[in-house]
């Protein structure tokens, strides 16, 4: 595996470039938090529930709060969140679904910049590496109309240099942890603030290394050669690091720039039980992505106060796809090469409308490239998707009235366009035009201890170059033909404190028209169609509590998937969405400082397509059982390096369940990890 050495250059113009909105905070005496409105929190715990102020659910963690190994990956971090469902699909990738989605309809954004606005227009985040990232949010719904074209059913934000407070002192941490399976890690991530006569900033880099030799097989799951109880080909190398800068002058000017870039090796696993699955590897794999932005800052203007962000993305990355003839994988009989490049440009502004309203808007703009190489033959494709949204935002009571504490109200509307101007010879998808609404209402009550919100929202989505164009080294037949998505989502719940916990409660439906999902043909190839509508009904709830040292919670979905396809499908059910999901939590002191935390994580039974037939395919459920120790040891006073050894050991899925991701892709096995991190 060769390690690519990235070199970026970007010029910022301060107070003309920016962020996404609510990325930098303006000063508390000069302007209001009209981003979010939330049950403020009362100790500290992994995960605590928000609600936006556009009536959309949320949830909010900071990854040092979470159990993750070292050089964790994405899905690692997401499978910890509630209310999300990860799962690994025939190439490998894992894909975030919410509420019934499909994974293409959840925006992931890196600082702002779109991941999943690309040629497939979603992330694996199965190897996108998660040491540059500091705080994680996750919108259930759609919170905002300005996060830009494609977003219909859910948002993840990454936050990197856009994140938390301006650190007080420099330091350094250092993670290296290993597993019961030979596989190692080891990340090293430093800070240092600095001020200025004019303001202050910090800057963060860290590198990272996995080695991972395959994953345990569950029990009852054999593969069809010897494996050494590991699943076949499923090792991944993954070389990964990354850079960011945050400046902010005292006059409210501000700028971040963050980069991340990997290179790794992977296998992937074939379908047990195909005649013919996918036999890949993924020899080589590149990955850079930078996001640059700044912003004025909240001033003065004649018409009130008021501030202009810009933000400039950039996603490059390259793979390279070996097919082989047997399980052996010894004889590679066909190479794709995929060449990626993407670059955002999102403007937005921000102005009062007297003293309880505010107008925003964006405009945002993504040219897609992607190279499809061949036996030597090349095609070339390329996307342009455009969206300009505006917002308005308004305190319709801001003092206790009887009960009511606050009440805010959301309205906004977005017109969205997308153009394929290279389609390597074949059908244009020509030029398509759609619009998107919403309105949320978030109401508090019991002196801020209780908040109610609701909203409903519409949004399109265009089909993604690979969804009309991929044959997959010969296994799809391309679909120019696909129509757009259109989601309408309505979601209404409550958040509420009570006494050291806090519970949230969300009950949501969904109707997607025009669903495009993956259909058998007969000979076997595959094809994308648009489905009638998929529409889902749920009720999500989120609780946690305290009692003394020791701290409980849980959560549970339950849900109602409906497909309605074209009579010719073979398949009728939707496919990879369990209806019903849940974990529940404990964590407690032991002797010696010793911390425990035990968690059972259910999902519940599901369908799936039959690699070979298409047909559908009813897949059991199953409990994970996972426990934790772990103990903090202090170290003398250092300047810099870290100050306190967490030593930790854990294990997952203790009873060696066998649940399934998707037909014949059984999850991992029995694992146990050790790691030691000083910080």
């Amino acid at each position: 595996m060769k390690c690519t050495a990235v070199r970026s250059t970007l010029a910022l113009v301060v107070g003309a470039l920016a962020a996404p909105a609510g990325a930098q905070v303006p000063d508390s005496t000069t302007a209001r938090d009209t981003t979010v409105f939330r049950v403020e929190g009362i100790r500290v715990q992994a995960v605590r529930p928000v609600t936006t102020v556009g009536g959309a659910s949320a949830i909010e963690v900071t990854l040092d709060s979470l159990l993750l190994p070292a050089a964790a990956t994405t899905e690692e971090v997401l499978r910890e969140l509630p209310m999300l469902h990860i799962r690994t699909n025939s190439r490998g990738e894992a894909e975030v679904t919410v509420r019934g989605s499909e994974s293409r309809q959840v925006a992931v954004l890196f600082d702002g910049v779109p991941l999943t606005l690309g040629w497939d227009a979603r992330t694996d985040v199965s190897i996108l590496p998660a040491g540059a990232v500091q705080e994680v949010t996750v919108v259930r719904g759609l919170s905002s109309i300005l996060h830009g074209p494609n977003v219909l059913g859910g948002v993840v934000e990454m936050n990197v240099g856009t994140a938390g407070v301006m650190p007080t002192r420099s330091s350094v941490s250092v993670s290296v942890g290993g597993d019961s399976e030979g596989g190692f890690g080891a990340t090293a991530v430093g800070e240092r603030p600095f001020h200025t006569d004019g303001g202050e900033g910090a800057v963060r880099a860290g590198v990272g290394y996995r080695d991972t030799p395959g994953f345990p097989l569950p029990g009852g799951v054999a593969e069809p050669v010897p494996s050494d109880g590991l699943r076949l080909n499923t090792d991944t190398r993954n070389v990964n690091g990354f850079l960011s800068l945050r400046y902010a002058s005292d006059g409210g000017a501000w700028t971040s720039v963050s980069a991340a870039s990997f290179d790794a090796e992977r296998g992937i696993a074939g379908e047990l039980g195909a005649e013919e699955p996918r036999l890949w590897r993924y020899p080589d794999m590149t990955r850079t992505v930078v996001a640059a932005s700044g912003g004025t800052g909240f001033h003065d203007t004649p018409w009130g106060r008021g501030d202009l962000e810009m933000s400039l993305g950039y996603d490059a990355g390259t793979t390279v796809i070996d097919s082989y003839a047997t399980r052996a994988y010894d004889q590679v009989v066909e190479t794709e090469e995929g060449d990626d490049r993407t670059t955002t440009l999102r403007i937005l502004g921000d102005h009062t409308l007297g003293s309880r309203g505010d107008l925003r808007g964006a405009f945002t703009l993504a040219d897609i490239h992607h190279t499809s190489t061949v036996e030597g033959a090349s095609d070339r494709f390329q996307q342009r998707l455009m969206s300009l949204a505006g917002e308005t935002l308004w305190q319709l009571v801001d003092e206790p009235v009887g009960a009511l504490d606050g009440l805010r109200l959301s309205l906004g509307a977005a017109w969205d366009r997308g153009t394929t101007p290279r389609t390597a010879g074949r059908e244009s998808l020509g030029t398509l035009d759609d619009w998107g609404g919403r309105v949320g209402l978030s109401a508090l009550f019991d002196e801020g201890n209780t908040l109610v919100h609701a909203g409903l929202s519409r949004r399109g989505r265009f089909p993604a170059l690979r969804e009309s164009y991929s044959e997959a080294l010969n296994r799809f037949v391309p679909n120019p033909d696909l129509a757009p998505e259109h989601l309408v989502s309505f979601e209404g719940g409550v958040t509420t404190r009570l006494g050291r916990g806090e519970v949230q409660i969300v009950g949501f439906r969904n109707a997607l028209d025009g669903a495009i999902r993956r259909v058998t043909l007969e000979g076997g190839k595959r094809m994308r169609i648009n489905s009638d509508e998929l529409r889902s009904t749920g009720l999500e709830v989120l609780a946690s509590r305290s009692f003394g040292a020791w701290e409980v919670g849980g959560d549970v979905l339950l849900q109602d998937v409906v497909l309605t396809d074209p009579g010719a499908a073979a398949s009728v059910e939707p496919e990879n969405m369990p209806e019903r999901a849940g974990r529940a939590w404990v964590r407690f002191p032991l002797l010696a400082g010793i911390d425990a935390r035990a968690e059972a994580e259910y999902t519940g039974s599901q369908f799936c397509q039959d690699p070979d037939s298409g047909s559908d395919v009813k897949l059991s459920g199953g409990t994970w059982l996972n426990a934790a120790l772990s103990k903090v040891f202090t170290l003398a006073p250092s300047r810099n390096l870290g100050r306190r050894v967490e030593a930790r050991v854990s294990a997952s899925n203790l009873g060696d369940t066998a649940l399934y991701d998707q037909c014949g892709l059984p999850r991992a096995g029995r694992l146990l990890q050790f790691q030691l991190r000083v910080f």
